[in-house]
């Protein structure tokens, strides 16, 4: 998954892009690149249900659904409730991102994630490749069980 960037996800052949609100329309990318799967990022009722009416983005993303540290200027919080509402917008499967931990990813998914996207909490401190592999061990334990 290449992030922002459709001309990266072309020279790498078999990846997929996601863009942000800022970045290529999903349109524009579906024109250049009709074989990638594209994802697409929304951050509120209008932002989602504009773009599962309208986008060709293959799924959305919507968040932050809780506070979040990888952003320095993150939209609003969506909240689990709107995430419950804003479900019924799309029958696109829908990627939940910001702020989810261990604690409140299964409310998450609960609240009609089909699936979810981690940052800071896949990344343990101290960073190293054996506490990143556990880490992402522990997630899949998790989300499997």
């Amino acid at each position: 998954m290449i992030n922002d960037r459709v001309d990266v996800a072309l020279l790498l052949g078999d990846a997929a892009v996601h863009l942000g609100q800022e970045d290529l329309p999903p349109g524009q990318a579906r024109h250049l690149a009709p074989q990638l799967p594209i994802g697409f990022s929304t951050h509120n009722e209008t932002q989602l249900a504009d773009e599962a009416t309208h986008s060709v983005a293959d799924y959305l993303a919507i968040g932050p659904i809780f506070e979040t540290r990888s952003k320095a200027n993150p939209d609003p919080e969506v909240g689990l409730a709107n995430l419950r509402a804003w479900r019924a917008l799309t029958s696109k499967p829908l990627v939940a991102i910001g702020g989810i931990t261990p604690e409140n990813a299964r409310a998450v998914l609960a609240a009609g994630a089909d699936s979810i996207a981690l940052i800071s909490a896949l990344y343990p401190d101290p960073l190293t490749e054996d506490s990143l592999r556990k880490r992402t061990e522990e997630w899949l334990h998790l989300l499997r069980n």
